[in-house]
C-alpha cells in the first residue's frame, strides 16, 4: 500500500509540473516560430513640422602684434557681446564658448628662406541656443556693432523631434494596416495580429532663409537686422509590418 501511495504522489507531482511549467514552455517555444501564413507591407507616414529652436555660432577675430594686448582687446569685445546676448533673454546655460584659438601669423622671407612671425590672430567662438525664434533676428542684428566679425550660420532645430516622429509613425502604421487589409482581402483572407514592426524615421534639420539685406549696415545708422524665417519641413517615418493572416 505504501508503494502505491508513493507512485500516486509522484504522478501528481508530474501532472502539476506539466500543467504549470511544461505547457507554458511548449506554448512559448511554439510561438517563437513565425506563423505559416503572414503578409508583410511597407508604408510611409508624414507630418509637417515648424522648427522651434535655433543654434547660432559666431566669432570675434582680432589680429595684433602683442598676444597679451590682443587677448585683452578680444576679451573686452566678447564680454560686451555676452552681456548683449544675455540681455536678449538667453539663459546662461544656452551660451557656450566653443573655441579660443591663438595662432601666429607667418611671412616668408625669400632672402633668408625662413618664415617669420609677423603677428597673431585670436579667434574666440561662441555658440548660442535661442529657444524663442522671435529673438533670432534681433540677436544677429546686434552682434556686428559689438565686434563680432564672423557668423558661422544659423541652424534651426526641434526641441522635441520625437513628437513629430510619433505623428508620422502613426500615419505610417495606419497606411500599412490599410494596404495590408486590401491585399489580404484580395487574397481571400483577413488580417490577424501584428508579428513584427521595423521603423526608419527622418527628421530634417532645416537651415535659415535670409532676406536680401542680410547683415547690411549703413554709415552712421543702426544695423539692419536680417529677416530670417525657419520655414517648415516634412518629417517622414517608414514602417515595415508583418501581420498574421486568418
Amino acid at each position: 500500500m505504501y508503494l502505491w501511495d508513493v507512485v500516486a504522489l509522484f504522478l501528481l507531482v508530474v501532472i502539476i509540473f506539466v500543467v504549470f511549467y511544461g505547457i507554458p514552455l511548449v506554448s512559448n517555444w511554439g510561438s517563437s516560430f513565425a506563423p505559416a501564413r503572414t503578409i508583410t507591407v511597407s508604408a510611409q507616414g508624414m507630418t509637417v513640422a515648424t522648427p522651434d529652436e535655433a543654434d547660432i555660432s559666431f566669432s570675434v577675430v582680432t589680429q595684433g602684434q602683442n598676444p597679451q594686448t590682443l587677448s585683452d582687446n578680444n576679451n573686452t569685445k566678447m564680454a560686451a557681446v555676452m552681456q548683449f546676448v544675455s540681455s536678449q533673454g538667453i539663459a546662461s546655460s544656452d551660451i557656450a564658448t566653443t573655441g579660443y584659438d591663438l595662432e601666429p601669423n607667418y611671412q616668408w622671407d625669400k632672402n633668408t628662406n625662413r618664415n617669420y612671425i609677423t603677428g597673431y590672430t585670436l579667434t574666440q567662438t561662441v555658440q548660442v541656443k535661442i529657444r524663442d525664434l522671435t529673438n533670432v533676428a534681433g540677436v544677429l542684428g546686434g552682434l556686428a556693432p559689438l565686434g563680432v566679425n564672423e557668423i558661422g550660420g544659423v541652424n534651426f532645430t526641434f526641441q522635441n523631434p520625437n513628437k513629430f516622429t510619433a505623428v508620422a509613425r502613426g500615419d505610417a502604421l495606419t497606411n500599412a494596416a490599410s494596404e495590408a487589409s486590401q491585399m489580404a482581402a484580395q487574397a481571400g483572407a483577413s488580417l490577424g495580429q501584428v508579428v513584427t514592426v521595423t521603423e526608419s524615421s527622418n527628421v530634417p534639420m532645416p537651415g535659415p532663409v535670409y532676406a536680401a539685406q542680410g547683415f547690411a549696415m549703413t554709415s552712421g545708422a543702426a544695423p539692419v537686422a536680417p529677416s530670417i524665417q525657419p520655414g517648415t519641413q516634412n518629417v517622414t517615418d517608414e514602417v515595415t509590418v508583418t501581420y498574421q493572416l486568418r
